[in-house]
């Protein structure tokens, strides 16, 4: 009886966060598009799905967070669609910045942003899609929806997880909390200490499968677009390529670039709008020009090349022979496997520890954290003075890319074993 009582009390707390989430949002949407685009694009997921769907195929649903989430399980995607290519895919997101950036991405059916997590909604989106399989990336526990699919009996996989003793779980008073994950068919892990954690709460049906991203940033460096217009810039020059940088960052960058003038840089902030490019060109002492402006001819005549759009970054480290992942000295860097693959040295700032490859790579000798400017000039000294540094650190940081493949592979050997019935029916 009081298992019941405090199972039905955290329920009713559950709904009640999820109502307040609702109301802050509706709140926030009058003054940010990303919250007005998330308010819409939910209150539009059930009619999209009414016009879209198919009417006896089936479909797997996936769901990512955004869109780092969805370059970690495209891989899987892509090869579930090669196998089962009569299977559509419908790709939930929770955030605005994956749903925009991947709206129109070929490798699903039916894009659309997952509606909020009531009972009610969970249960009517799984009626519409029916599917034979759903499959989370990374995080995300939306109880509803995953007591649904448990309820419906629909096979449900985790992929790609990793798991750290400060989350819920793992807590005395996160009961209620590791009840969901019994909701998931299997789980795949990215590493060992994730198996252990789960194990020590009596969760047993686990793959250590490792992390899908090393597929996926091999896949893109082998699909790298060719740039001329960088390739001219970067020709028989020392080049530093500086990826999804903040304003923490580009200070420390620039404040180092004008004092070398024997490198040139490529700077690729993470926010691209007007007045932030404007901030960064009033930081340069050097001449530079902006990608959307120029041509082969002007960027011969520049020596900081500031990359002013999206969707160019992942094909830019080709051209780098040093990188820097920003976001280290904010929230936590961004993704340091799209430049190690290139086989080239990655810098980054101090709040790197929830980024499980990064640490990796400094272990390895292939990545380096600075915490200040003067630990970065002292670094970016060292590796441009010694071109035997640079290689030796730039094959590490590749070969630990390439050592990690394989998730992929087998991910889908074991989906494929799970759901054997689900593939013959």
């Amino acid at each position: 009886m009081i298992y019941l009582c405090n199972k039905f009390m955290v329920t009713v707390i559950y709904s009640f966060f999820i109502f307040l989430y609702q109301q802050v949002i509706r709140l926030a949407a009058l003054f940010n598009l990303k919250a007005r685009l998330l308010q819409k694009g939910q209150r539009q997921t059930f009619d999209m799905l009414r016009q879209k769907l198919i009417s006896g195929k089936r479909y797997i649903w996936v769901h990512a967070a955004s869109l780092g989430e969805f370059e970690q399980g495209r891989p899987v995607m892509e090869r579930l669609k090669q196998q089962h290519p009569d299977t559509g895919i419908i790709l939930t997101f929770f955030s605005p910045s994956g749903y925009e950036a991947q709206k129109n991405c070929t490798v699903a059916d039916i894009v659309c942003y997952l509606p909020v997590d009531r009972r009610s909604n969970a249960q009517r989106f799984i009626m519409m899609i029916n599917p034979v399989m759903a499959i989370f990336i990374k995080y995300e526990f939306w109880a509803n929806y995953l007591q649904t699919l448990h309820q419906k009996a629909i096979p449900t996989c985790l992929i790609s997880a990793a798991f750290r003793p400060s989350q819920l779980f793992f807590k005395p008073y996160g009961g209620w909390y590791r009840k969901l994950l019994h909701c998931f068919t299997h789980l795949f892990v990215q590493d060992e200490p994730s198996a252990r954690l789960l194990q020590s709460i009596n969760i047993q049906n686990i793959t250590i499968a490792g992390d899908t991203r090393f597929d996926r940033v091999t896949a893109i460096a082998d699909q790298a677009k060719e740039l001329p217009l960088v390739a001219a810039f970067a020709h028989d020059a020392r080049t530093w390529i500086a990826g999804s940088s903040w304003s923490a960052d580009e200070k420390m960058l620039i404040a180092c670039f004008n004092h070398h003038p024997e490198i040139k840089m490529i700077i690729a902030p993470h926010i691209t709008d007007e007045s932030h490019v404007n901030t960064i060109c009033r930081q340069i002492s050097r001449p530079y020009i902006r990608y959307t402006q120029a041509t082969i001819e002007t960027a011969l005549q520049a020596e900081c090349l500031i990359i002013d759009c999206i969707g160019l970054l992942s094909s830019i480290y080709r051209y780098g022979e040093m990188a820097y992942i920003g976001g280290g000295f904010g929230a936590g860097i961004h993704n340091v496997l799209e430049a190690a693959v290139y086989g080239i040295p990655v810098i980054f700032g101090p709040n790197y520890h929830k980024s499980r490859e990064a640490s990796h790579l400094i272990e390895r000798g292939g990545g380096f954290s600075v915490v200040n400017q003067n630990e970065f000039n002292t670094l970016t000294a060292k590796l441009l003075q010694s071109h035997a540094l640079r290689r030796e650190a730039g094959n590490n940081a590749r070969e630990f890319v390439y050592q990690q493949c394989g998730a992929t592979n087998l991910i889908i050997q074991n989906i494929n074993t799970l759901n054997e019935t689900v593939w013959d029916s």
